[in-house]
């Protein structure tokens, strides 16, 4: 059954070839095939993007479409011809990107068919630790923070500390497969709302997950519709909270997650938060 997701597109006419970029999928969803870069099977794509660095011509890029799910399982079974340095590199890929579910699934993989897990020591160690060992690029890379505030105990006003459970909260960069969004309560936020609310952070972050969108200047708001739909029928979100400015482009915003929702096949709970220019809540309605 397919479904809405990130997977990558190639475009042939950018593309030389030159096969940096199936050097860079440790999952083995491309190959070069007739002198171009072809993406093989939706299967073995986790739609990270980790082949996009490795495209000398950019060539590639992540777009939401109808894909088979992506199948940890079937990866591995290809990883482990490749050797332990391959598995390895696609673990560590996982473990970078918060994918936590596809990470137990390849663990439990290895287990079950005696194969040595060349990260399990580290995990442990990094877990005794508490450890959180943040690499790759941080502008897009999925982050999940639920787990490492340590704000608590940082000795910093309470009400100056941070809630943001998660990275990215930018919609577009935002993945609805990440972890934090699971069965989340989700807030769907105008850019602007936070500069006009004081206390954005605990009144509407605290909690939940957030992605932040701008609907009279932000470009492809049909991936938005896309993606927020994702997050109801995929990610299997409890609620979402859209908050707004009072001015009247914003409306936008509450108009593509309706959108979204009407073309779901799950319902959730919705409510509309108006934000004052001058701060305060405006009004709250519940859908």
């Amino acid at each position: 059954m397919k479904t809405k997701r990130q997977i990558i597109k190639i475009d042939e006419r950018l593309c030389d070839g030159c096969g940096n970029c199936v050097t860079g999928c440790h999952e083995g969803a491309l190959q070069v095939i007739d002198g171009k870069a072809r993406l093989i099977s939706d299967l073995l794509c986790d739609g990270l993007g980790a082949c996009i660095g490795e495209c000398p011509r950019g060539a590639i890029k992540i777009e939401e479409r109808e894909a088979v799910p992506y199948d940890e399982v079937r990866v591995m079974e290809g990883m482990v011809k490749q050797g332990p340095n391959t598995i390895k590199a696609h673990l560590k890929h996982l473990k970078d990107h918060a994918q936590k579910k596809f990470l137990k699934q390849a663990f439990d993989y290895l287990k079950e068919h005696k194969i040595a897990n060349p990260m399990e020591e580290a995990v442990k160690k990094e877990h005794r630790h508490g450890g959180h060992e943040p690499c790759g690029c941080p502008g897009g890379r999925t982050m999940d923070l639920r787990e490492v505030c340590g704000c608590e105990e940082d000795g910093a006003d309470p009400a100056a500390r941070s809630q943001l459970r998660q990275w990215p909260v930018q919609l577009h960069l935002a993945s609805p497969m990440a972890p934090y969004f699971e069965k989340a309560d989700v807030v769907i936020a105008a850019d602007c709302t936070a500069y006009a609310y004081g206390n954005f952070h605990n009144d509407f972050i605290k909690g939940k997950a957030i992605v932040i969108a701008c609907p009279k200047l932000d470009d492809g708001q049909e991936l938005y519709a896309e993606k927020i739909q994702a997050l109801i029928e995929d990610a299997k979100v409890n609620t979402l909270t859209v908050v707004t400015m009072e001015v009247p482009c914003c409306s936008g915003l509450l108009a593509l997650v309706r959108t979204a929702a009407a073309a779901a096949s799950r319902k959730v709970p919705i409510k509309h938060v108006v934000i004052g220019i001058q701060g305060g809540v405006k009004s709250e309605t519940r859908e």
